[in-house]
C-alpha cells in the first residue's frame, strides 16, 4: 500500500517495550511521531534514539507522543536501550515497537510484501528502507513523511520544526516559508481571497509579489 500525505496512517496492534498497543488508540487525541530503524544495535540509529529521548519533553509540550520501531523482537530491545542510555546520555522512556514479523514495516510501505514474515536472519542492509519518520495528526492522518539512507543520521531538530509548522498550519490558513522557525513571519495560503484575508488579518500584510502575502505568525 502506498502512503500519501493526508492519507490515513495504518492502524496496527503490536508489542512494544511498554506492552501491547493499538496504534490509533495509543495516539489518542494528540499528535504522534513514528520513526523506524532497520535493526537493533546499529550505530547511527543508536545516536538517533538517544537524541530523540533528549528531545521528548519538547514533543510533549506540543501534545505529541513519540514511538520508535525496530525490525527485531521486543525481547532484543532491552540490551540496546541500555547501550543507548550509556553512550548517548539519555534514557529512552518512549515505547519501541518490536516488528519481528515485519507487518508494521510493510503496512507503512517501508518493505515490500515479498520481504517475508520474519526479521530472523535479516541484516540492516536487507531492511535499509526502514528508515522513515511519519508525522501523524489527531485525525490519524499522515501530515509529513521523511526517509533517510542508513548512512545519514536524521535531524530531529528538523522534525520538531516540521511538527511546529504542521500544527500551525492545521490551525491557521497560513504556510511557512523556507527555513522558517517558530515565531517568524508566515505566508497567507493562496486559497484565502484578499477579502477573506482582510477579515483574518486586519492589520494587513506585505506583498512583495501579488501571490505572496506575508504576515506575522498567528498567536
Amino acid at each position: 500500500m502506498s502512503l500519501r500525505i493526508n492519507g490515513e496512517a495504518p492502524d496496527f496492534t503490536a508489542q512494544t517495550t511498554q506492552g501491547q498497543i493499538s496504534f490509533h488508540d495509543w495516539i489518542g487525541d494528540g499528535w504522534a511521531i513514528l520513526f523506524s530503524h532497520p535493526k537493533d544495535f546499529t550505530p547511527v540509529c543508536t545516536t538517533e534514539l538517544g537524541y530523540m529521548a533528549g528531545l521528548q519533553p519538547e514533543f510533549a509540550q506540543r501534545n505529541c507522543k513519540i514511538i520508535g520501531l525496530s525490525v527485531d523482537p521486543v525481547s532484543q530491545h532491552g540490551d540496546w536501550l541500555g547501550d543507548i542510555e550509556r553512550t548517548q546520555g539519555h534514557k529512552v522512556t518512549y515505547p519501541l515497537i518490536g516488528d519481528s514479523d515485519l507487518s508494521v514495516a510493510k503496512a507503512y510501505d517501508m518493505l515490500p510484501e515479498e520481504a517475508g514474515d520474519s526479521s530472523e536472519g535479516r541484516t540492516p542492509v536487507d531492511n535499509a528502507t526502514v528508515r522513515s519518520v511519519f508525522v501523524i495528526g489527531p485525525d490519524k492522518r499522515i501530515k509529513a513523511m521523511l526517509t533517510y539512507p542508513m548512512s545519514t543520521g536524521r535531524n530531529f531538530d528538523e522534525v520538531l520544526r516540521l511538527l511546529d509548522s504542521c500544527q500551525l498550519t492545521a490551525n491557521h490558513q497560513v504556510a511557512t516559508p523556507v527555513n522558517w522557525q517558530q515565531g517568524e513571519d508566515v505566508i497567507i495560503v493562496p486559497a484565502v481571497s484578499d477579502a477573506d484575508a482582510k477579515q483574518k488579518f486586519p492589520d494587513g500584510w506585505e506583498a512583495p509579489l501579488p501571490y505572496m502575502r506575508i504576515v506575522p505568525q498567528p498567536k
